[in-house]
């Protein structure tokens, strides 16, 4: 058996547990499994990430910038694009398929007793998230690496992520998502993610609202842990665009750095990078030694954010962004106004019906002049028709397609009609992924031939 079709059999195995939408606040069960693995998320310092919007990108730039202070890096993240393994990273490359299905093995027999135990208290087996949590931890430990970044799958204090000792907690900008699991308010949001601040630790937190800032503050104190908050202890000073990217100057927690380059675009992703620089200056030098320019220059140099603001096609122009709550949709729109120079933007938008869809389309359909209204391949996601009658509300102009390859042909040829067009499609991760592939498939880089 080929290592791609065991490391596929890990994934299916994975996907017969409860889906990552089934969550709830356990995560001694994900210790307990952990522990009779001798706790290998204990070999290794960890950055762990939190917030709404931003933390996989804040995560990507983090790995990136460790990595290049010649550190060997673990980075776990979720969702994957295309493929499960790329949720799990080693040295900014996704875990082999011969390593994850070796610590799929290692762990099955610890798996299963932790689901016989769970079996006998009449509670449901081990998650798909919490297994593979379990197995990125194993993986790092199995590698080695020397530093993990994590990002929580949902919320904080009681995500599987959270058996590992954070050295340092990381707050990207926290905002309403998830109200369900996590809360109806900001302040009961932020109580919950605030869970990651161990004992002792530092934490780093982009600007906040009042609310979410002295909830971190209440719960840093409470544990002794230092917190830094954007705006205060560290910030941009000065951002400006760049060739593929952008260029900026902030303020760190040891030092002052100047005209950064950074291959992303959207200002906001410049504050995702200063969140990173602070969470490594406070895991290296406690926030005290500066990072070398050298060093820095080559980890944001190799950045890359797969799905947020991603280029995949040209004449037309189309971005591929993962854009799924209000949040990210505001994001979404301030980026394509400050980093492109188009007149019109046609919108490919599909998303998932437990998502506030109301909301995504409210905030995008306003910004742009046509809206290709699709839908994601899953069992989640809301009909086409329900996004094109909310798009209709905005009275913005709609079309509804089948799917995203007649979405995105007819959105390509509509931006093909004048150079002053282009193509954005979001709305949801898996749309995004699907479109990476599509796009690639078709070789969407040499332009559009109808």
């Amino acid at each position: 058996m080929s290592d791609r079709t065991r490391a596929d059999a890990v994934y299916a195995a994975l996907l017969e547990r409860q889906g990552e939408r089934w969550v709830e606040p356990r995560v001694e069960r994900t210790r307990r499994a952990l522990e009779l693995l001798g706790d290998p998320q204990r070999t290794y310092r960890v950055i762990h990430v939190t917030g709404t919007n931003g933390k996989t990108s804040t995560s990507r730039i983090a790995e990136s910038i460790v990595r290049a202070h010649g550190l060997r890096t673990g980075l776990f993240t979720s969702p994957h694009l295309q493929r499960f393994t790329e949720r799990i990273m080693v040295d900014g490359e996704p875990i082999a398929d011969a390593a994850i299905a070796d610590a799929w093995d290692e762990i099955a027999p610890i798996v299963a007793l932790v689901d016989d135990e769970l079996e006998q208290k009449d509670e449901p087996p081990l998650t798909f998230f919490e297994l593979l949590t379990v197995l990125a931890f194993v993986c790092f430990a199995d590698a080695p690496v020397d530093v993990a970044v994590v990002e929580v799958g949902m919320g904080g204090s009681w995500d599987a992520t959270n058996t590992a000792d954070g050295d340092v907690a990381v707050f990207a900008p926290i905002d309403i998502d998830h109200a369900d699991k996590l809360g109806d308010t900001i302040g009961e949001i932020a109580t919950v993610k605030a869970g990651i601040i161990k004992q002792g630790a530092a934490a780093v937190s982009a600007a906040q609202t009042p609310a979410a800032t002295s909830v971190l503050a209440s719960a840093a104190r409470a544990r002794g842990a230092s917190l830094a908050v954007e705006g205060e202890q560290f910030g941009l000073l000065d951002q400006k665009l760049a060739v593929g990217g952008q260029l900026f100057t902030l303020r760190g927690l040891a030092a002052t750095y100047e005209e950064l380059y950074l291959p992303l675009y959207g200002a906001h992703q410049g504050h995702n990078a200063a969140l990173a620089i602070a969470a490594v200056e406070s895991l290296i030098g406690g926030g005290t030694q500066a990072i070398a320019a050298d060093v820095l220059a080559d980890g944001l140099g190799n950045v890359t954010s797969p799905g947020r603001l991603q280029l995949v096609g040209i004449a037309p122009t189309v971005i591929v962004d993962s854009a799924h709550n209000p949040h990210g949709a505001r994001s979404l729109v301030a980026a394509l106004g400050d980093s492109f120079d188009f007149d019109e933007w046609g919108l490919v938008l599909g998303a998932f019906a437990d998502k506030d869809v109301a909301g995504i389309v409210g905030t995008l359909a306003p910004a742009v002049a046509h809206v290709f209204a699709t839908a994601p391949e899953s069992d989640r996601a809301e009909e086409p028709d329900a996004v094109a009658d909310l798009v209709e509300q905005t009275e913005t102009p709609v079309t509804v397609h089948r799917d995203l390859a007649e979405a995105a042909e007819a959105a390509r040829a509509w931006a093909a009609d004048s150079e002053r067009r282009a193509v954005v499609i979001a709305g949801s991760v898996f749309l995004a992924g699907e479109a990476v592939v599509l796009a690639e498939a078709e070789d969407w880089k040499s332009g559009y031939r109808s």
